[in-house]
């Protein structure tokens, strides 16, 4: 009796489930060619946290969670997290943008891939060629890519908490020969060369593959060395020194010379209004708060994938998928 009451609960859970994300996928649509009308569909937007003077501004970017492109297209409702496209459209404008005179960037996060975070850097350089003038303000966590991004900034703050550094890359691959073995699992593999199965998590990698991804590992570690010598105005051998792959509280990063002051975001932001001089009006780039309200419906389905076991079965379709290869990241792991 008991097994077909759960089997009962479980359908009606999934028949509410599949309704309700039709019902709400439906209404995001919507709501959202609404909101695109509404601001004139233009994307990043931007709105004023200060008044001040016109046409010397500055402009927050933040950066936020791990740094990767999930492929999402920007939007009210899925501002939560960060949003690479929003990030790489709001420096662009800004580089165009003659009225700003300044960037902030807000950064707690990780880090993530490493060519999401060498794209925010490239636009960084770039706006410092247009003569914007950058500071960093790091939150709780500033690691990894979270510190290449920082790294080109005039300035760099954190507090004594901040966890940064952990300047290095990691590329991990799943091996699950022997879980295969244990279930009787075989594969049937044909390839055009040997290095063509690489990564293969079906066996031990050889010494020859084992090598070769070494070899791209170090390759995007000097890339990072390089970023922070120039951004730091430190020697090769300095880095080195301190970039072993470890994490460092603020003070240590003072000490070591990759943050310029103990700070937070609001001694960042006075400081670069004092750099500039003036009044100069700051805006933020994102979406204003009084749409945040929205995306909690949003958070629902997520809720109904969990009930159902729905998350369960993408993640385990996900491994099957993507069962060859790993991304290299600019990521601390704990």
């Amino acid at each position: 009796m008991k097994r077909i009451v759960a089997a009962v609960i479980a359908a009606a859970l999934l028949i509410f489930g599949i309704f309700f994300s039709f019902l709400t996928s439906f209404w995001a649509s919507d709501w959202e060619e609404v909101f695109n009308e509404f601001s004139g569909g233009a994307f990043p937007s931007s709105f004023v946290v200060e008044d001040g003077d016109l046409d010397n501004r500055i402009a927050i970017i933040n950066i936020e969670g791990t740094i990767m492109d999930t492929g999402e297209e920007s939007s009210v409702f899925n501002s939560a997290g960060y949003n690479h496209t929003l990030t790489i459209e709001a420096l662009k404008e800004i580089i165009n943008d003659d009225t700003i005179s300044g960037i902030l960037l807000n950064v707690d996060s990780p880090g993530g891939g490493v060519y999401e975070s060498e794209e925010i850097h490239k636009y960084l350089m770039e706006a410092k060629e247009a003569g914007k003038v950058i500071y960093s303000s790091m939150g709780g966590m500033a690691a990894s890519g979270g510190y290449y991004v920082s790294s080109p900034a005039d300035q760099i703050f954190a507090s004594n908490e901040t966890l940064t550094g952990s300047i290095g890359v990691i590329m991990q691959s799943m091996n699950y020969s022997q879980l295969a073995e244990d279930f009787g699992v075989t594969f049937d593999t044909y390839t055009s060369g040997d290095m063509k199965e690489m990564l293969n998590g079906q066996r031990e990698p050889t010494e020859e593959e084992t090598q070769y991804v070494q070899g791209m590992v170090d390759t995007m570690f000097q890339n990072f060395v390089d970023v922070v010598e120039e951004g730091r105005g430190m020697s090769e051998d300095e880095v080195r020194n301190i970039a072993d792959g470890r994490i460092y509280l603020g003070q240590d990063a003072v000490e070591n010379g990759l943050v310029d002051q103990i700070g937070y975001i609001e001694d960042a932001t006075e400081a670069l209004k004092e750099e500039l001089g003036g009044n100069p009006q700051i805006i933020e780039y994102g979406y204003d708060d009084s749409f945040a309200n929205i995306s909690f419906t949003y958070k629902v389905k997520d809720f109904i994938g969990e009930v159902t076991g729905q998350s369960d079965i993408q993640r385990v379709e996900s491994l099957i998928n993507n069962r060859q290869g790993m991304q290299p990241m600019y990521l601390y792991q704990d």
